[in-house]
This record gives structure tokens, sequence and C-alpha cells, in this order.
């Protein structure tokens, strides 16, 4: 397993656990409130599979997996492996103001 593999797994794993950003209305509300809350506000409920189409972050434009401003607990693992911009605070491999060509793309939704 390569280290971006190994990453990868690690973000996903510690999704799993994550749902929307706690600064969202609704934070405090029950679980099924906040899945509406969340989803409404354009972030995958907790239970999406991680890197599905359904795995999105609106607001950010990344997968909500690995939205490390939605999750900042992920921040250690983008770390821990290199991939990470200090200046902009985001993953290097997410970071549109060091990388402008770089094209995150949501995956296709399966029918």
């Amino acid at each position: 397993m390569n280290v971006r593999q190994l990453v990868l797994s690690i973000v996903a794993a510690l999704a799993l656990g994550t749902g929307a950003c706690s600064k969202e209305p609704g934070a405090s509300a029950k679980p099924e409130q906040q899945s509406a809350a969340s989803e409404a506000k354009g972030h995958a409920p907790k239970e999406v599979k991680p890197g599905s189409h359904e795995d999105w972050c609106d607001e950010h434009q990344v997968p909500e997996s690995q939205c490390t401003r939605c999750s900042p607990e992920l921040v250690p693992a983008f770390k821990a492996t290199g991939d990470w911009c200090a200046e902009h605070g985001v993953p290097e491999s997410q970071c549109l103001k060091c990388n402008p060509n770089l094209k995150i793309v949501r995956p296709t939704k399966e029918s």
C-alpha cells in the first residue's frame, strides 16, 4: 500500500464517524434532524460510502470524507503524509490557490 492509499484509508475510516460541519445550524439536533440539516446545507450524510457521488461537500467542493474544513480531525492524517499546505490551511492535494489548474471532480452518480 503506498502512502496516498494509506492516507485515503485513514481519511475514509475517520470520515465514517464524522458528520457535517459542527458550525452548521442543527449540530446539536437529533441525528435524524442533523442529517436532514446537513444534506440541506450541501453536506453528505455520515452514512454515505466514501468516494461515492453522495460523498461530497458542496460548500468546499471536495469529498466530504476528505474535507478538513468540515472535519478538522482529519488534518493530522494529511499532515502525517506531507499532504498539507500550511499557508492556506488545506491539504496540498486540495489547494486551488497553490495549484490553480487542479480539478477536483465529483464522482459520477451510480444508476
